[in-house]
């Protein structure tokens, strides 16, 4: 969705015309809800499209009450012929949820939540890039940026903020902390949205070094997962000044001679650890099962998909939550990761920001690629320090052999308990501890 300082878009999100003189941010919690205009300005590095805006939103009532009524006036299909999810979201299990969503979800507390964070606009290569940026109280703090991914959004990593930026209340040290970055890709939120071709991981990689260095770090990391996982990869190939090194938990590890195989639908091969053996299995029933259909259709035909996403409610939330990363969410509220308003959140924020299309041609743009493959990937031209983390609710468990042979300089590798595809999510402090861990080694290089 394409924002301008000078008037409200289409889709009802405002951004501050004024940059009021502010109070340091540093002590804000990710709760808060307080007006923007209490957040310092950055100062623009230079005049014109350089200049960095504060931003806020403000989606109109009516703009609600439109969603609400389309969700209510849904055409549904028949149920499904088979027990299980193999047909797609059984209609007993969406019906609730979108029944919720039209009668007691309220979008207006995360507006909230969002507008008592420090939120700026700047233009990168003539689109506006939207991003979150909380500096820590702590002196020495590390920046870091992180990359969300589809069906997410910069609303995946609000939990990790306070943890990462104020680590002593978390159970980390002073020498713990981060000051923290979180923008939406473009296409996606409220970002603006690209209108030619060539906006793949790699484009989205040069935007965030140039922000960076507009945000004047000299030295920072960078982590992704899901599409952030590419975009943080491109990253550490273009090693542009600055960047210390990378962490990712969608690491692509698969070695290109089992790529053929599982490409070929073929056995696993002899000789494979119990590990690499259990990946292989991983990723073998996944195709067999159209785990990434989406993927498929999105990097295939992301336009024509794109008119029903665009036109109803439901089938965009049918079509999100059909993500693996939400294969075993509950969808009634008693999710101890995901609670039914944060996903609603999500899928409203894409919503009233109409990004259904401009998010999916992302995959158009990666042209068939997998983020688990490694030559696709190109690592080999890493050498940049990388660090990874295995959550066991990821779609796949990386082997550390793969993984260190596809990363010549992995620094880093640890496999916990807990978490999934959408890690900062799921699980913020665990995420923000290894976070910590994965990154020490590269703060005495400040």
């Amino acid at each position: 969705m394409p924002v301008s300082s000078n008037s409200s878009s289409d889709s009802g999100i405002i951004i501050d015309k004024d940059r009021r003189a502010l109070l340091s941010t540093a002590v804000l919690g990710i709760a808060a809800a307080i007006s923007a205009s209490v957040f310092p300005a950055h100062k623009a590095s230079a005049a014109g499209e350089s200049a960095i805006r504060p931003f806020r939103i403000d989606v109109p009532e009516a703009d609600l009450v439109e969603l609400r009524r389309r969700v209510l006036a849904t055409r549904w299909p028949d149920r499904e012929t088979v027990s299980d999810q193999s047909q797609g979201i059984p209609l007993a299990k969406l019906q609730p949820l979108m029944h919720y969503w039209a009668t007691a979800y309220d979008w207006r507390k995360i507006e909230a939540r969002m507008n008592g964070l420090p939120q700026f606009i700047t233009a990168i290569d003539g689109i506006d890039i939207h991003f979150i940026h909380v500096r820590s109280r702590h002196p020495n703090a590390l920046p870091v940026i992180i990359t969300h991914g589809w069906p997410g959004s910069v609303f995946e990593q609000l939990k990790v903020i306070d943890p990462l930026t104020d680590p002593t209340a978390h159970g980390g040290r002073p020498e713990d902390a981060f000051d923290v970055v979180i923008p939406s890709m473009p296409g996606y939120g409220f970002s603006g949205k690209p209108l030619d071709t060539g906006w793949g991981p790699e484009h989205t990689a040069r935007i965030w070094a140039e922000l960076m260095k507009r945000l004047g770090y000299t030295h920072y990391v960078a982590q992704g997962g899901d599409w952030g996982s590419p975009v943080s990869s491109a990253m550490a190939r273009l090693a542009p000044a600055g960047l210390l090194g990378i962490h990712i938990n969608l690491p692509a590890i698969v070695p290109p001679e089992i790529a053929a195989i599982l490409a070929a639908g073929g056995s696993a091969p002899a000789g494979l650890s119990e590990k690499e053996r259990t990946a292989f299995d991983a990723f073998s029933a996944a195709a067999r099962m159209g785990n990434r259909s989406y993927a498929v259709v999105m990097g295939t035909r992301p336009q024509t998909i794109g008119y029903g996403l665009t036109d109803s409610p439901v089938g965009l939330a049918a079509w999100m939550l059909g993500h693996p990363g939400f294969s075993h969410w509950n969808y009634d509220g008693t999710d101890p990761e995901k609670s039914r308003d944060e996903v609603l959140d999500d899928i409203t924020l894409y919503w009233l920001t109409n990004s259904a299309v401009s998010s999916a041609r992302l995959y158009w743009e990666y042209s068939g690629r997998s983020p688990a493959l490694a030559a696709p990937e190109k690592t080999a031209e890493i050498s940049l320090p990388v660090a990874i983390t295995v959550f066991p609710g990821e779609s796949y468990q990386a082997p550390e052999t793969w993984a260190r042979r596809a990363y010549r300089n992995l620094t880093y590798f640890h496999e916990v308990d807990k978490g999934g595809h959408f890690a900062a999510w799921e699980q913020p402090e665990l995420f923000s501890a290894e976070l910590r861990a994965a990154f020490k080694p590269l703060r005495p290089a400040i």
